[in-house]
């Protein structure tokens, strides 16, 4: 019989030291290596702040590389994109993480994801707090929205996602992958 892993808690991970080379996260109480993002995928993630926070601004916040807790003891993530309303950032305690998924969170696909990986932290995400999921394909420029009602749909150039879950009219998909 294989053996368990041994999962540590958020409290413990905080306790781990820094390295230069990764980031880390905690997923189902497992450290999970991240690499560093290359520079389009860092563009395409402030463009996407830029772009949200415009819009969403009477709804909440928007944050790059957002950390979140999906599950109190052994999840702690960033999204790399999040809107949070502004009840949920007042109500977060300043020496912790927010508590559950962020509102909206946007996944920028880069090839160390998985479609098991993404297919989990959406599921993660729609299940402790999400309304929606987008997972943005610079490649094929596309972005695919899950919404917690189970409805996904797929959007590119030509059409606007709609952002009435965020209090704001839609997002066209060509200001997304502008250059």
């Amino acid at each position: 019989m294989a053996a368990l892993p041994n999962l540590i808690t958020v409290d413990e991970f905080r306790q781990l030291p820094e390295r230069g080379e990764y980031t880390y996260e905690l997923h189902s109480g497992e450290v999970v290596a991240m690499t560093r993002p290359s520079a389009g995928h860092w563009n395409l993630q402030h463009r996407l702040m830029d772009l949200l926070r415009t819009k969403v601004a009477d709804f909440g916040i928007v944050g790059v590389e957002f950390p979140y807790r999906a599950a109190p003891e052994f999840e702690l993530r960033a999204a790399d994109v999040a809107v949070v309303s502004r009840a949920r950032v007042r109500a977060t305690d300043d020496d912790d993480n927010l508590r559950g998924a962020p509102e909206l969170v946007v996944e920028v696909i880069s090839p160390s994801n998985t479609k098991s990986r993404l297919r989990e932290m959406v599921s993660l995400c729609l299940n402790s707090g999400a309304l929606e999921c987008w997972l943005v394909d610079k490649h094929k420029a596309s972005v695919t929205v899950v919404r917690k009602n189970g409805v996904t749909a797929v959007y590119q150039p030509g059409s606007e996602i709609p952002l009435d879950a965020f209090g704001a009219d839609s997002l066209a998909v060509a200001e997304i992958f502008a250059d």
